[in-house]
């Protein structure tokens, strides 16, 4: 027989109550003495009932990886991205990581990267391919290495019917200001100009150039100078640029986008973005197109709102100017019932702290924005996390912990939600992680609670600021209970994702500094953790899903055979997640229509379920999802695999 969760925590709190007569009792106690005692407790039968608990698993050295991208991919196997990893070196001789892990065998193995997808962005085909844009086309150079002025120069060309002109790399620029030289880097095409009647309308390309002199004569900001091309003599050609200057010059996005398909295990080339992105989000919308919003240009400077859409059915991306709307970069965004898309406000970057933060409902038809007020410590919102309560038909958003602008000092531990069934949704106030934090995981779970777990204080973990504690929250009391703490801190670059046994998955983190002191470099942090949350611990045994169509429609009626006593059954969607911006993960309820049993109180008692799927595209978007069925003790199946149309 089970012990009930209420006789689990009354264990927990007369376990705790003893441990508090030791440290009251015995100050002498040591710190050693103290760690044994909490590795004690958290071993005990009790503690696991109503905290969970923690494993390590270290990875063969051979499929270690510095994963910044985890999904969860419709075989049950998990896609470890790391592209370059955010190592220069590895970027520089092209080495680009993926590790396919299998969580039920614990097998791996590695699979070719074509591109740096390191910092790209990605969501679900509805054949549960997944679709990943973006990426790393050159590193960042930080300020006390760049030596010459640089910067982006627009070419413009005024001139209708002409050829089209290509400036070479290397060619060079002259400033009818001064007539100091600049010298392109890269090769670029610039159009003839387009003539409407009288009306010209001129061309332009953007190229990256350099001073010739490492001067620091050349740098200017904000000024508008004109130049003129050496050795060309193109009436209309010409160049233009405001700022050429020593600041840091940022990462630089890539135009690629591939698909992994999950059956044949490699990466299949899906066409070009029409904007380079680094740092995109990536969002499924209605009809199963994806929509890239945001990110950092080829040039490394933030995207001005020119956003667009992938077909699905073309496999082609298209620009969008009918949905121009600027985001700073790895916006949390969120497809809702009606079609609509929310931004929590939640976003990891770059971007003016005055622009594109104030959280709204997007109407992807006529691309209006509808603010929601409300949310507190709104000044605190990068590195946030966000996610879609369950269930999903409840249309609650929770927003957690986060940080400020850029990489200055302090955190929240705020969590806020909000109703967006309401016709003036406003955020209001949750209840306080257990430490202020960036970075934390969120994850939810079969049983309708949700995971929030690590982060850092500060930025990058600086200063040793990890916070190596979890915390389960539940939508339906809004209310945070301890869970068990991790042993491995996870801050920037980490992730986790619910595996189909009810486990969660945490990896990554790149800490900044190695010590509390910021005087060593940081380590990327290689090996894995899981969470096994207090359902696993109940004293019974789980309920089992016997047979289950394999294909469902939205708005049907399907039967699922199964162990009786079930109370609940959810469609979760799985995660594609990083830089805790995952758009895909929700769970979905299914209503519970009716119930047979059969041979009840046998062994061979089983329960045919009548479940029906809400109608409703944008609660449950095609593509695969795990099916989970829960007991009146709140245990959760293992999840079984089923796609939805």
């Amino acid at each position: 027989m089970k012990l009930t969760r209420r006789k689990l925590r009354n264990h927990a709190f007369v376990a705790a109550a003893g441990a508090l007569l030791v440290a009251v009792n015995a100050p002498q106690v040591s710190t050693a003495g103290r760690y044994a005692m909490d590795t004690y407790q958290q071993s005990r039968p009790e503690y696991k009932a109503t905290h969970g608990s923690w494993e390590t698993v270290d990875l063969p050295d051979q499929f270690k990886v510095n994963a910044v991208h985890s999904v969860l991919l419709s075989t049950g196997k998990v896609l470890l991205i790391a592209g370059s990893g955010n190592d220069t070196k590895k970027f520089a001789a092209g080495t680009f990581t993926t590790v396919l892990w299998d969580p039920a065998t614990n097998t791996y193995q590695l699979v070719p990267t074509p591109k740096d997808l390191f910092c790209g962005g990605h969501a679900f085909l509805p054949n549960g391919n997944v679709l990943i844009a973006g990426g790393t086309r050159k590193y960042e150079v930080l300020r006390d290495k760049v030596t010459r002025a640089a910067g982006v120069m627009t070419v413009k060309n005024e001139t209708p019917n002409n050829a089209p002109f290509v400036v070479h790399k290397g060619d060079l620029f002259t400033s009818e200001t001064d007539g100091r030289k600049y010298r392109a880097t890269e090769n670029a095409v610039v159009r003839p100009a387009h003539a409407e009647g009288s009306t010209v309308h001129a061309s332009s390309v953007q190229l990256w150039v350099e001073a010739v002199s490492e001067s620091k004569g050349y740098a200017f900001t904000n000024t508008g100078r004109q130049f003129s091309i050496d050795g060309v003599d193109v009436p209309g050609l010409y160049g233009l640029a405001s700022t050429i200057d020593l600041a840091k010059q940022e990462f630089r996005g890539l135009d690629a986008s591939y698909q992994f398909d999950p059956r044949a295990e490699k990466y299949i080339p899906s066409g070009k973005l029409t904007t380079a992105r680094w740092y995109p989000s990536l969002l499924s919308v209605n009809g199963g197109d994806v929509l890239a919003v945001s990110g950092l240009d080829r040039h490394g400077l933030v995207i001005k709102g020119d956003n667009e859409v992938f077909s699905r059915t073309k496999e082609t991306w298209r620009k969008a100017p009918e949905l121009k709307r600027f985001f700073p970069t790895y916006p949390a965004l969120f497809r809702l019932a009606d079609g609509t898309v929310f931004y929590s406000g939640s976003n990891t970057g770059y971007g003016p702290a005055e622009k594109g933060r104030t959280p709204g409902v997007w109407d992807l038809s006529d691309n209006s924005f509808t603010k929601v007020p409300g949310l507190r410590d709104a000044g605190m919102n990068e590195t946030s996390s966000s996610v879609l309560l369950p269930p999903a038909q409840d249309q609650k958003v929770l927003i957690a912990g986060g940080g400020s602008v850029g990489d200055r000092r302090g955190s929240t531990a705020r969590t806020d939600v909000v109703d967006l069934t309401k016709s003036k949704p406003a955020y209001t106030a949750g209840p306080d992680l257990p430490a202020a934090a960036r970075y934390v995981s969120t994850v939810v779970l079969p049983d309708d609670t949700v995971l929030m777990t690590g982060g850092s204080g500060d930025y990058r973990g600086r200063s040793k600021s990890d916070v190596k504690k979890a915390a389960l929250y539940d939508p339906r009391t809004n209310t945070m209970a301890e869970a068990a703490a991790p042993q491995i801190g996870r801050n920037y670059h980490s992730e986790a994702l619910l595996l189909p046994d009810g486990r969660v998955l945490t990896v990554g983190s790149d800490p900044l500094y190695g010590d509390g002191a910021n005087s060593t470099a940081g380590t990327f942090e290689q090996r894995v953790e899981i969470y096994s949350p207090p359902y696993l611990f109940d004293g019974g045994s789980r309920p089992t899903i016997t047979a289950a169509p394999e294909q469902v429609r939205r708005g049907s009626t399907f039967t699922v055979s199964t162990s009786s006593d079930i109370a609940t059954a959810r469609l979760v969607r799985p995660s594609a997640v990083t830089h805790v911006t995952d758009t895909e993960q929700r769970s979905v309820a299914l209503q519970i229509t009716g119930m047979t049993a059969k041979n009840a109180g046998s062994a061979t008692d089983t329960t045919t379920l009548r479940l029906k799927l809400d109608k409703r595209e944008g609660i449950t978007p095609s593509g695969w999802y795990m099916l989970f069925v829960t007991d009146s003790d709140g245990t959760p199946s293992t999840g079984q695999w089923v796609k939805v149309k």
